[in-house]
């Protein structure tokens, strides 16, 4: 991987374990070699590769060993289950590790969690009665990469970077998350970029908190949550407030689906929301049919929304197209859509939402198949901004189950 975007056991339903290699790596298969994932994981040497074939694997696994790659050889088939039971899917504590091709359903806590927090498993906020992280005890862990992952009803993240940076989440699907489906969270500068997901029948589809420098979100579906997407500043995680993040090229839509966990605070029908955040670019984005509001911009306890820019957007159809809400205590400056009109002071107050109950996450319906990652090398991680242009309502129609 290139710079500067770098990057206990258990039991297997069906397999056994074989005689281990002396040497493991650089290439290492499971079952055949070894019965579970996490002891492929700790017998691998640095920047093995993982093959895992189809099977559902009951397990927690901890990646701890540098430049590792875990592929599972069919999306939909290779399963880690957590059987509404154990924590995590697939916890990642080291740098450059690379997962691909498989999917991480019914835990607890998260599916997938990328993180530079090394106690506990890999805690992160929402994880463990969340206390703010020492980013000097723990700092970001340096390079990920997450590409063709199908996280499904796992409680409170899909897939979570946190406190971790140059990174890229791609091509996956997230559906049945209690809090969010793909999460950014503490990380300055970020360098991390969030293309060409799908989001649907989550409390939210992508939420990045305290996501700041070199944060792209591109080319995404958000579309069929509670709320599609949010970009905001909370004093809960280090690095206030939110800032430069990039949102360019998303379709974020039709975001009031009951049949959804549902969030802690009861939003409901929202398609993209900024509490706080200082010096976005909002771009190129289809924003559409949210039946409450479609873009809300507001602040977050004494941090305004400040310079914020908004260019080329079609906001349209929603049942408020723009609300501008910063607070008396934090009145927001110098933003702007497309140069034509700017908010600056206080706005009105973010009317309440009548929102729907939720249904457990473990009950959300299971995903549509998702497309098996191609052969040959992925596309370089930079993040190519000017390809996303504004997209289609049908965007990866045929990768969601809630549709327009």
């Amino acid at each position: 991987m290139r710079a500067p975007y770098a990057f206990a056991a258990v039991l297997l339903v069906a397999g056994c374990s074989s005689a281990a290699s002396p040497d493991p790596g650089p290439e290492i298969t499971v079952p055949a070699q070894f019965g579970t994932i996490q002891a492929a994981v700790d017998a691998a040497r640095e920047g093995a590769t993982i093959l895992v074939s189809p099977g559902v694997y009951k397990e927690s696994v901890q990646v701890r060993t540098k430049g590792l790659t875990i592929r599972g050889l069919q999306r939909g088939s290779v399963i880690i289950d957590g059987e509404v039971k154990r924590a995590n899917g697939i916890v990642v504590t080291a740098p450059e590790v690379t997962v691909q091709n498989l999917t991480v359903r019914n835990h607890t806590l998260n599916g997938v969690l990328v993180t530079g927090l090394a106690e506990n498993g890999g805690m992160g906020r929402g994880s463990n009665g969340y206390t703010k992280l020492d980013t000097e005890k723990f700092p970001p862990l340096q390079g990920f990469r997450v590409s063709y992952v199908t996280a499904s009803n796992n409680a409170l993240y899909g897939i979570y970077a946190f406190d971790a940076q140059h990174g890229v989440i791609e091509q996956s699907y997230a559906s049945g998350s209690a809090d969010s489906g793909f999460y950014v969270g503490q990380c300055k500068p970020c360098d991390i970029v969030v293309r060409g997901n799908v989001a649907e029948r989550n409390a939210v589809g992508y939420e990045g908190t305290n996501a700041s420098g070199r944060m792209f979100v591109l080319g995404n579906r958000f579309s069929g949550n509670r709320v599609g997407m949010t970009s905001n500043s909370d004093y809960q995680e280090a690095f206030v407030p939110q800032e430069d993040a990039t949102v360019v090229g998303n379709l974020v839509s039709d975001n009031a689906e009951a049949l959804s966990p549902a969030q802690a605070d009861g939003a409901f029908g929202l398609g993209l929301g900024i509490a706080g955040g200082t010096k976005n670019l909002v771009a190129r984005n289809l924003i559409t049919r949210n039946p409450g509001v479609g873009v809300a911009l507001g602040s977050a306890e004494d941090m305004a929304p400040l310079d914020n820019r908004f260019s080329d957007n079609v906001i349209t159809g929603n049942g408020e197209d723009v609300l501008y809400a910063a607070s008396r205590r934090a009145p927001g400056r110098n933003n702007c859509f497309d140069r034509e009109r700017c908010y600056d002071g206080v706005g009105d107050p973010l009317p309440k939402s009548s929102a729907p109950r939720g249904i457990p996450f473990n009950q959300v319906a299971a995903p549509p198949l998702q497309p098996e990652m191609p052969d040959g090398p992925l596309p370089d991680m930079a993040p190519n901004v000017d390809k996303y242009v504004l997209p289609s309502e049908d965007l990866f129609d045929d990768r969601a189950a809630v549709r327009s």
